[in-house]
C-alpha cells in the first residue's frame, strides 16, 4: 500500500433528491470518524478494467491487487459472465448471472462481508456512514473493496482510495478510471434509488483457501450450455414483457430489429457494449483451457473460434448499436442491425454447441 496525491478529474453527477444530498454528507462524516491519520489514502497500481463488464470484472481487479494471477478472460469464464446474454434491456448484464461477486470471490478462497445500504430494518443515514467508514478502513489496510454505483451507473466498482476532506472515494469502474483513477462523492452509492436498489459494498477479507480451477472451468462450461437454453418467464411491466435469457434473448434481439419502426434504446447500446466485450473474453478463456481438458480440446478450440467470430460480428455494429449511434427509427439501419445480430447469434449458438460436444466427450 502507498499513499499518493493525485489530481483527479472529478466525475460530476446530479444529486436529484434531498435524501441523496444527505447521503453524501453522511458518508463524509463516516469517512472522517473512522479514519486514523492521513486525510488521503490511495492504493497505487490497481489494474484497470480489461473487460466492459459491470458484474465480475471488479472482483477480478480487486483480486489481482491481492496477488491472484488469473487473467480477466479467465475470471470472465469461471464466473460465467463470458457466456451470458439476457434481456434485451438496460438491467440485463446485472440481472442475469451464474453467481454474484461475493460467491465468485469466495470461490477464490477469500472471506467476504457485505455492507448493505438498503433494507426494511436499515437506517439509511447510519448505513451510509458505516459503509463509508468500513470501506475507508479496508483501503487503509491495503485491500480494495467493491462498491455498487461508486463511479459508474448501477455497476460494481472498485474503491482503492479515499479523500476525507473532499468526502470522495477513488477507484475504477468499467468506463471510469481507465487512465487516471476516478473520483466521486462517497455517498454516491446511496443515490441510485431511481435506477436500482443501493447494494452497498463487498469487503474482501482473509484468504483461507484456493480456487479449484479445473472444476470451476467445467462447472462454468456446463452452466453456459444450460444458460443458452434457458428462458425466464417472469413478466415485467404492465404489458407483460418477459425477461429472456440465452438464445431466446438473442432471438428477440434479432426480431426486434426486423421492425422498421424500432428505435435503438439504451438497453440495446448497453447490452451491445457489454456482450461484445464479455463474449470476446469467452473466446480467450476457451482457447486457454482447451489443452487442459484433453478429451474436449478440439471441441473447445472450435468453440473459441465461434465466440471470436461472434465478437467480430458485433464489433462491426458499433455505428448501428452503441452509444452515439442514431436512435431512429431508421428502417435501413434496423435491417443492417438485424442482419448483423443474426450473424452473431448463429456464431454464439455454434460456440455453445461445441462446448456441449466437449462436455459430452468428457462425460460431464
Amino acid at each position: 500500500m502507498g499513499e499518493k496525491r493525485r489530481t483527479c478529474s472529478r466525475r460530476e453527477f446530479l444529486v436529484r433528491t434531498t435524501a441523496g444530498a444527505a447521503a453524501i454528507a453522511t458518508a463524509r462524516r463516516g469517512m472522517s470518524s473512522s479514519a486514523e491519520g492521513g486525510h488521503r489514502v490511495v492504493l497505487e497500481g490497481v489494474d484497470r478494467y480489461r473487460v466492459i463488464d459491470p458484474w465480475a470484472e471488479g472482483a477480478r481487479v480487486a483480486l489481482t491487487y491481492r496477488g491472484e494471477p488469473y487473467s480477466a478472460e479467465h475470471v470472465q469464464g469461471i464466473s460465467g459472465v463470458a457466456f451470458r446474454i439476457a434481456g434485451i434491456c438496460p438491467c440485463a448484464p446485472t440481472s442475469s448471472s451464474a453467481m454474484d461477486p461475493r460467491e465468485l470471490i469466495e470461490r477464490f478462497g477469500y472471506e467476504t462481508e457485505g455492507v448493505p445500504l438498503g433494507g426494511e430494518d436499515i437506517d439509511p443515514d447510519a448505513a451510509v456512514e458505516a459503509m463509508a467508514g468500513r470501506v475507508s478502513d479496508e483501503v487503509r489496510a491495503g485491500r480494495p473493496a467493491l462498491v455498487w454505483h461508486a463511479f459508474t451507473t448501477a455497476e460494481w466498482d472498485v474503491v482503492c482510495g479515499f479523500d476525507e476532506e473532499k468526502g470522495e472515494f477513488v477507484g475504477r469502474g468499467s468506463y471510469a478510471g481507465a487512465e487516471e483513477y476516478a473520483c466521486a462523492d462517497a455517498g454516491r452509492a446511496a443515490t441510485c434509488g431511481d435506477v436500482c436498489p443501493p447494494l452497498g459494498a463487498v469487503l474482501i477479507g482473509e484468504k483461507t483457501g484456493e480456487l479449484d480451477a479445473p472444476a470451476a472451468e467445467l462447472t462454468a462450461l456446463r452452466e453456459a450450455v444450460d444458460h443458452a437454453g434457458s428462458l425466464r418467464s417472469d413478466p415485467m411491466g404492465a404489458e407483460g414483457w418477459v425477461f429472456l435469457e440465452g438464445l431466446a434473448a438473442y432471438d428477440r434481439w434479432v426480431e426486434d430489429f426486423q421492425n422498421p419502426e424500432k428505435t435503438r434504446t439504451s438497453g440495446d447500446a448497453y447490452c451491445y457494449g457489454v456482450y461484445r466485450s464479455t463474449h470476446r473474453a469467452a473466446a480467450a478463456f476457451l482457447a486457454d483451457i482447451a489443452p487442459r481438458h484433453a478429451a474436449a480440446e478440439a471441441s473447445l478450440a472450435r468453440a473459441s473460434e465461434s465466440f471470436a467470430q461472434e465478437a467480430d460480428a458485433l464489433d462491426g455494429g458499433e455505428h448501428l448499436l452503441w452509444w452515439g449511434s442514431p436512435e431512429g427509427p431508421d428502417a435501413e439501419r434496423n435491417a443492417q442491425a438485424g442482419a448483423l445480430l443474426a450473424k452473431a447469434r448463429a456464431a454464439y449458438e455454434d460456440g455453445i454447441n461445441h462446448i456441449e460436444a466437449g462436455l459430452d466427450a468428457l462425460g460431464v
